[in-house]
């Protein structure tokens, strides 16, 4: 290498040390960079009990039902009591459990159980709702659609009234109206410190038992053939979020459960092509969570595909709308929310329908 080229490389490695600051340099040399403020409070949004982290804002119980209807009703029912898709948020609380805070249907073994019914402080709720709802979209709320969802729900569960604005002012004087706001506790040696009524002295003494020790049990199960494929293929009836996948039925079963065999092999999407072109329907159907609601051959919250093939033959800007812009009605009180994905795939969906479904 000429000496030139040596000094222009050395210069242009200074220059690029130069970008870096010396802390990071210091534990990292020559790799990354000190994060922002303002990339920290993008990632720092967590809301405390004490409700430190809230951003101001407020929202109103009417302002809420609007939200939810078009962007939650689909998956938690109207009156968020639905418990077709996830666990139902409303419902099994009582005036007096308001008084007590203490929820009495808790201490009932064979009762349901719901969101309001268990959550001891509200800003769990309103935390979880601002960073991961809709689970389609998280993070997608604003903190004033955030605070009008929240009071809807209190107003469901009749913790507020029908015209109530909760707000980052007032929601400390609401926590004091949770049903189970007191059926939380903090003395269990878990909780760091102090700070919210935390013990150093762990609540149990149990002693490890190390002798006698039963076998560890094995738990693995199976389909058998008559019945692997009786309601249509389990991989596809899976939601798209978390770790259970359905076994792919309308292959044969294993034929071993033993070592190395697994009752339910995970089915993953297949390995990506270089320059695969246009993808196919049923890769964006997953990759926009369609299949969540839909089934190829069976309802699940919608209808199954070949259903919506077979009422709208030949539709294909019809179908474009209604995922575009979603609806409810057609196939039942349920709503669909709006689907953001574009025109162009939209489209492609559109044209598989109207061909029939196929798989």
């Amino acid at each position: 290498m000429s000496s030139f080229r040596k000094a222009a490389l050395s210069a242009a490695l200074l220059a690029l040390a130069g970008l870096i600051p010396a802390q990071a340099a210091e534990k990292f040399p020559g790799v990354g960079r000190t994060a922002t403020p303002k990339e920290v409070a993008a990632w720092d949004i967590d809301v405390r009990p004490d409700f430190k982290g809230l951003p101001p804002g407020s929202g109103t119980v009417a302002k809420g039902q609007d939200v939810w209807e078009t962007k939650c009703a689909s998956c938690h029912g109207t009156f968020g009591d639905s418990n077709e898709v996830f666990s139902p948020l409303v419902g099994g609380i009582t005036p007096d459990d308001i008084k007590t805070g203490r929820v009495a249907k808790l201490k009932d073994p064979t009762a349901g159980r719901t969101t309001f019914m268990k959550v001891a402080t509200l800003s769990t709720i309103w935390d979880y709702i601002h960073r991961a709802m809709p689970w389609t979209q998280p993070k997608s709320l604003s903190p004033d659609e955030v605070y009008s969802v929240v009071a809807f729900l209190l107003n469901l569960n009749g913790i507020v009234p029908d015209n109530f604005t909760l707000s980052d002012k007032n929601i400390a004087e609401v926590q004091q109206r949770m049903p189970n706001r007191n059926g939380m506790t903090t003395k269990h040696h878990l909780w760091p410190g102090n700070e919210f009524g935390g013990t150093k002295t762990p609540d149990t003494h149990n002693v490890a038992c190390m002798k006698d020790c039963a076998p560890e049990p094995k738990v693995a199960s199976f389909l058998p053939d008559f019945a692997r494929n009786a309601h249509g293929n389990l991989a596809e009836q899976n939601r798209i979020i978390g770790p259970v996948r359905g076994e792919d039925t309308t292959k044969p079963a294993p034929k071993s459960l033993g070592e190395g065999a697994s009752a339910t092999p995970a089915v993953g999407p297949a390995p990506a092509q270089a320059n695969a072109g246009p993808k196919a329907p049923t890769e964006l159907l997953s990759k926009n969570g369609c299949t969540a609601c839909h089934g190829i051959n069976n309802k699940i919250v919608g209808p199954a595909f070949t259903d919506v093939a077979k009422k709208h033959a030949g539709k294909v800007d019809y179908l474009v709308g209604k995922i575009k812009s979603g609806g409810s009605g057609v196939w039942g009180a349920v709503p669909m929310p709006p689907q953001t994905l574009s025109d162009a795939d939209a489209k492609t969906i559109a044209a598989w329908l109207v061909a029939g479904a196929a798989k």
